[in-house]
């Protein structure tokens, strides 16, 4: 063996330090994103005011910190934002709750694929929003309609995700293990459900979105509370800074609940490789 003098250059490295230098650099890579977001952030505000500033119909910045500030202090955007919060994660749940198993029984049965298929893609053609006068009609004016149009957008969302993961699995996988005794149960556990995780996670993320999408249109419901009715309520009176005020109240807390959703992706999908 070769032996490695004081001032002889130091070689490739052992298998250990070649898989410690990625784990070194990990931490400046994961601080990269952090600032292009802060500094996205800033050249957001910054063109907002510059269009404020040049003319166009929009409250500036320190407006809409100041609005927000009233509605803060008197405790309007506290309740308005549980209100929404509470809708948006009830129907969200519930949605996704029902889409999981019944995407899963579609990509799994061909009997039932046939089924339920017509049923579902008809549905996605018709526009949540849409539902809407008849759930008034149907369910009242309640909780009820607002929470199920916010299910119906959330769960057409996620369940054709759901089913496109299930037949998406490699034939291979499952062959091999029939071959290995595995029976059907034990396929769907180890096999499917794994391979579809990240399928799934994709579709709750967009069912999510779908979710706060419907949020303002399912709050025209007789509600009296929810970022939603006070967005309404503020264009009847030409208040852009509330309206606006809403507008990024919804995009923070969908932002943050879409991050959660995204950290549960890598937590169960890390056995997938990633750019």
């Amino acid at each position: 063996m070769a032996h490695k003098t004081p001032g002889e250059p130091a070689g490739p490295g052992t298998a250990e330090e070649t898989k410690a230098a990625p784990e070194r650099a990990r931490p400046g890579r994961r601080g990269l994103p952090l600032a292009l977001n802060a500094v996205s952030v800033a050249l957001g505000i910054a063109l907002w005011w510059g269009l404020a500033a040049a003319g166009f119909k929009l409250p500036t910045p320190p407006e809409v910190v100041s609005r927000a500030g009233t509605l803060i202090g008197d405790g309007t955007l506290g309740q308005d934002a549980l209100a929404s919060l509470t809708r948006v994660l009830i129907g969200f749940a519930l949605g996704t709750a029902v889409a999981v198993p019944v995407g899963f029984l579609m990509g799994w049965y061909g009997l039932l694929r046939g089924l339920i298929e017509p049923w579902v893609q008809f549905f996605r053609t018709i526009p949540p929003l849409a539902i809407i006068p008849l759930a008034v009609v149907v369910m009242g004016i309640d909780e009820t309609p607002k929470i199920f149009v916010i299910f119906l957008a959330a769960f057409l969302a996620c369940v054709i995700s759901t089913f496109q993961g299930v037949v998406s699995v490699d034939r291979t996988l499952i062959n091999a293990a029939r071959v290995l005794g595995a029976k059907d149960a034990t396929i769907f556990a180890r096999v499917v459900v794994p391979a579809s995780t990240p399928f799934i996670l994709v579709g709750m993320r967009v069912g999510l979105g779908s979710a706060w999408a419907t949020l303002v249109a399912a709050e025209l419901i007789a509600a009296q509370q929810g970022l939603g009715y006070r967005m309404q309520n503020a264009q009847l009176y030409y208040d852009l800074p509330t309206i606006f005020v809403g507008l990024i109240s919804i995009g923070i807390l969908g932002l943050l609940m879409d991050r959660v959703l995204l950290l549960a992706e890598r937590k169960l999908t890390g056995w997938q490789e990633r750019r």
